[in-house]
Order: C-alpha cells, then structure tokens, then sequence
C-alpha cells in the first residue's frame, strides 16, 4: 500500500537533452537593453533632471510650476489634448466601421487585400512628407482646393485654412484611421460566430447582439485603441511643425520653441518640464491601455 501511494518518478531526460540555462535569454536581451539604455534611458533622464534643476544645476519646482501656470503653456497643452481627443475618436469610429468592412468581405475580395496594405503603410506615413502632401492637396493652391473652387466650393471663402488647427486634425486623421483599421482588427476577428448564433436562437436582434454581447466584449479593447490613437497625435512633432511653421501652440511647439531660447530669463529649464509633463500624459495613457488590455485578454481564444 505504501508503494502505491508513493509519488511516481519523474521520466528520465532523453539523450543528448541540454539542461535549460537562462542565462542566454538574457544575453539574447543584452543588445535591446543597451539600446533602450542609451537611447531612452538616456534622454530621459536629461529630461528629468533638467526639469528639476536650474540652470545652475540646483534643485527646483520652478520649471514645473511656470509649465502648468503660465497661459502660453496652459493653452498649448488645451490645444493638443483638444485635437487629440477630438482625432482619436475620428479615427477610432471610421477605423471600427472600415475594420468591420474589411472581416465581413470575402477572404479573397479586393477590399480585404487594398484596406490591409494601405493600412499597413498609411499607419506611419506621417512627417514632413504627409504634410507636403495635404498642403498640395489643402493648399490655398492646392490641387482639391482648386477643383472644389471649380465647382463652386470655396474653402478659404468659408475660412478653412490647411494651416489651422482644423486643418491639422484633418491632417492627423489620415494616419489615426488605418492605425485603428490595425489595432481593431484581431480583436473583431475573435468575436466567435457562435456568440452570433446563440444570440438569434434566443430571438435576439442584429442591434440587441450588437449592444449587449459583441459591444461588451469589445470595449476594453476599443478603448485600449483610442488611447492609443490619443498619444499617437499628442506625440506628434514633425507633422505639425512643418504644416504650420510652428504658429499653432501646440506641447510639442512649446518645447521646440522653449528648447530655442525663446523664453524669460532664468527659465531655460522650461521646455524640459514640457516634455517631463508629456512623459506624465504618456505614461498615464500607456498604464490605462495595459490595464484595458489585460481586461480584453479574456475574451481571446485560449
């Protein structure tokens, strides 16, 4: 009886097996580590330290307290949480409408294969070249523009200006909609069709399914991606600048603009606290998009 209740012996290790070292995953990791090491633990601890020093190198609050209090600040960071909420949600709403386009096509339709491609590559195309191309299109001159005028649209009479804050929305929506398309897509592909099913058996409605099961489901996800598309545009720099010369006050502006010089005396260290703040908004809106995601998690097939 003793016997049979012993514990059964661990099966032998087959021949030539090489016991596991952990120590080469790490080695595997060392070049990414010194990669984010020195290009981002780096500048961020410049960024860091600066902010709470003068430019003598003491310790001081004044550089975060002149970044939140002083009105040309207060107003850029109202403009640049402004047009990013306003095109994350543009780009999140098309985004979901396209993405669903897109799953509910046949595998092999031309839509499935076009949308995918040009997502993959109008996510990132952004910059200087994405605002060379709608100042060609939006311009005072532009193509659309002249066009639009031909037909009796005016939009400069009507006071639309490519380099406005309007305009540069418009302009971040091209990238912020096919990222969407990218981030939203696995996640409508795991809505199980036997959660459908089972919803029309029980007399459910496409709307009723909609809002009550595959809504639900997707939520956290939804909101993990609008979070996403929000830093993605609070993040810009390049785009903006070079549609706008720098004129619109805009985070990223600012801190060009305070990098330059182009501030009051003693306050040299200002346009680091800038950035030390957009750290802070990033940071808050990558901890909400871990925490969205790990809720998402359990929907997805195991």
């Amino acid at each position: 009886m003793t016997a049979l209740l012993e514990a059964p012996a661990a099966p032998p290790e087959p021949a030539g097996a090489r016991p596991a070292r952990p120590w080469r995953a790490a080695l595997g990791l060392l070049p990414f580590t010194l990669y984010l090491l020195v290009f981002l633990g780096g500048p961020l601890y410049f960024v860091v330290s600066g902010a709470f020093s003068t430019p003598d190198g003491l310790p001081t609050f004044d550089n975060i307290i002149a970044s939140v209090t002083q009105p040309q600040y207060r107003l850029a960071f109202v403009s640049s949480l402004l047009i990013s909420a306003v095109t994350a949600l543009i780009g999140a709403v098309s985004g979901v409408f396209l993405a669903q386009a897109v799953i509910t096509s046949r595998p092999d339709s031309p839509l499935r294969r076009i949308v995918s491609t040009a997502s993959g590559v109008l996510a990132y195309f952004g910059g200087v070249p994405l605002a060379f191309a709608f100042i060609g299109a939006l311009g005072q001159t532009g193509l659309a523009t002249l066009f639009l005028k031909g037909i009796g649209i005016d939009l400069y009479g009507l006071g639309f200006r490519i380099d406005s804050l309007t305009g540069l929305g418009l302009t971040y929506v091209y990238f912020q909609i096919p990222l969407m398309v990218i981030l939203i897509t696995p996640t409508l592909e795991g809505l199980l069709p036997q959660w459908r099913e089972a919803a029309e058996n029980l007399g459910a409605s496409a709307w009723s399914y909609w809002r009550f099961v595959a809504f639900p489901v997707l939520a956290p996800a939804l909101g993990g991606a609008v979070l996403v598309l929000f830093g993605n545009s609070f993040a810009a720099y390049a785009t903006a600048l070079a549609l706008t010369s720098g004129q619109i006050p805009l985070v990223t502006n600012s801190i060009a603009s305070a990098l330059s010089g182009n501030v009051l005396a003693n306050q040299q260290n200002v346009g680091l606290a800038l950035g030390f703040d957009m750290v802070v908004v990033i940071g808050v809106v990558m901890v909400g998009y871990l925490l969205l995601q790990r809720r998402a998690s359990r929907w997805r097939p195991k």
